[in-house]
């Protein structure tokens, strides 16, 4: 995972006040937009951080999955999890149906991890691979 400095590429690059709507609405109006807009901005870079945050710690369950052998995928676990978000998101009064498809994509991205790191590690343990992630 990279992490975020202010030098990074593209970290002044970005202008808040960018829209194609300035010189065309009433200019409280579009400091009204551009407030909330800001708003979006701080949530947006969190959920950046957060998720940054959560690959970190699903690698190190990929390292762990892969030493001791383990199937990338934990459909139990996985079922659960949509379960629990789903709930949440209703409480949340969010989408339950978004709230799924997010998670399933991140679910796949984090399988899709596993799976590289434990070909990785057979290869430098010359183990031979699994054929199925739920062998």
């Amino acid at each position: 995972m990279t992490q975020h400095t202010p030098s990074s590429p593209g970290a002044d690059d970005f202008d808040p006040s960018a829209s194609s709507l300035a010189g065309h609405v009433d200019e409280s109006v579009m400091a009204e937009l551009l407030s909330i807009r800001s708003s979006i901005d701080n949530i947006d870079a969190t959920l950046v951080y957060l998720l940054a945050e959560r690959f970190k710690a699903t690698q190190k369950v990929g390292f762990l999955k892969a030493a001791h052998r383990l199937p990338a995928g934990d459909p139990g676990r996985e079922a659960a999890q949509i379960a629990r978000l789903r709930r949440l998101a209703e409480d949340a009064h969010l989408d339950p149906a978004f709230a799924e498809k997010f998670l399933n994509f991140i679910i796949g991205e984090v399988i899709r991890h596993h799976e590289a790191i434990a070909e990785d590690h057979q290869a430098s343990s010359g183990q031979r691979p699994q054929t199925s992630a739920l062998a």
